[in-house]
């Protein structure tokens, strides 16, 4: 049977990772022929796996709606039959083609109870007023669909009434090899870590409100790490800005690797103050190696630390209350 997996949108992050693990997968299939239609990920053709770029899909909305609409369908036609398979890890289904479809749905957004505006940010309203109903019909036309967390399960549920059997649950695979689990080595400065990209949900400016508001009481003994540069988009210059203006303890490692990541765990504390995540990496990582966290309040954070005893958690829209859990931890 051939396999035709397509993913367009991944370039980076938790959508990258997904793609790796279904590339990794197909390379050990000896049974099944493997398609790949991606952008621009540097993934590698097999004697059993093809792969298909389309880099040009990254320039603008209209040429995503264009291959998606068309282009993507006519791959299926060429490639596939009635018989064989799409997996699509894009959230919407591929239209007017009659393969048997698996989608993947891993974007938040339409899901959550945080709304936004337009002015606010027009790119989150767009996903949660207008993609989230062509996600809603692909839910609804899949022959399957996966989702990454209970929470997400019910709430597609909720959104699409379909039947509770065309929804599987498949946690992201983290194959970490432990080195070296947390240890408080420095007694007289606490370390606070934060992988995460420049996302303004990604809410980095609550931590950086928390660290002036401790700074202000004379609370000086502890040191934040952001994985962002200062440079990587509007929202992380806003705060970069504030964090030189307010002249805090915040440091800007950039894009690290994941050896380094899971060095910073055994460590530092983890902050996740992030509200709109499907399952939240880090979160699972940082568990694994045993660290100390301090997580947003949300239902895919209490669903991954579930009876997890370091953990302490926190509304991710308030600075006073994440300073008076770091505050803590510092005293600790």
């Amino acid at each position: 049977m051939r396999i035709m997996v397509f993913d367009v949108p991944a370039e980076s992050g938790g959508a990258l990772t997904i793609l790796n693990q279904y590339y990794q997968n197909a390379i050990n299939d000896k049974d099944n022929e493997w398609i790949f239609v991606v952008s621009t990920p540097e993934l590698q053709d097999t004697k059993d796996v093809k792969v298909l770029k389309y880099p040009w899909v990254k320039k603008s909305w209209f040429h995503r709606l264009y291959f998606d609409n068309f282009v993507a369908p006519k791959l299926v036609r060429k490639y596939l039959t009635d018989t064989d398979e799409v997996i699509s890890l894009q959230n919407t289904i591929i239209p007017k083609v009659k393969s048997f479809q698996t989608l993947y749905v891993h974007q938040p957004l339409p899901f959550v109870d945080i709304k936004f505006g337009m002015r606010e940010n027009l790119k989150f309203w767009i996903y949660q007023n207008i993609i989230s109903n062509i996600i809603f019909r692909s839910i609804r036309k899949a022959d399957r669909v996966i989702v990454q967390t209970k929470w997400m399960k019910e709430s597609c549920l909720k959104k699409t009434k379909v039947t509770q059997g065309k929804i599987d649950i498949q946690e992201p695979k983290v194959n970490i090899e432990v080195k070296k689990k947390y240890k408080d080595t420095n007694l007289n400065k606490k370390i606070f870590f934060y992988p995460a990209s420049g996302q303004s949900y990604k809410n980095h400016k609550v931590i950086v409100k928390a660290t002036k508001a401790l700074i202000e009481k004379g609370i000086n003994n502890f040191e934040v790490y952001f994985t962002i540069s200062k440079d990587d988009n509007k929202e992380t210059r806003d705060i970069f800005a504030l964090v030189m203006k307010y002249n805090l303890p915040i440091y800007f490692l950039g894009k690290i690797k994941l050896e380094e990541v899971y060095n910073y765990y055994s460590k530092s504390i983890l902050i996740f103050p992030s509200y709109i995540e499907t399952f939240g990496l880090p979160l699972l990582e940082a568990k694994l190696h045993q660290t100390r966290i301090l997580a947003s309040d949300c239902e895919f954070s209490h669903e991954i630390l579930d009876g997890y005893d370091k953990v302490a958690f926190f509304n991710p829209m308030s600075s006073e209350n994440l300073s008076q859990c770091m505050k803590q931890v510092i005293n600790t």
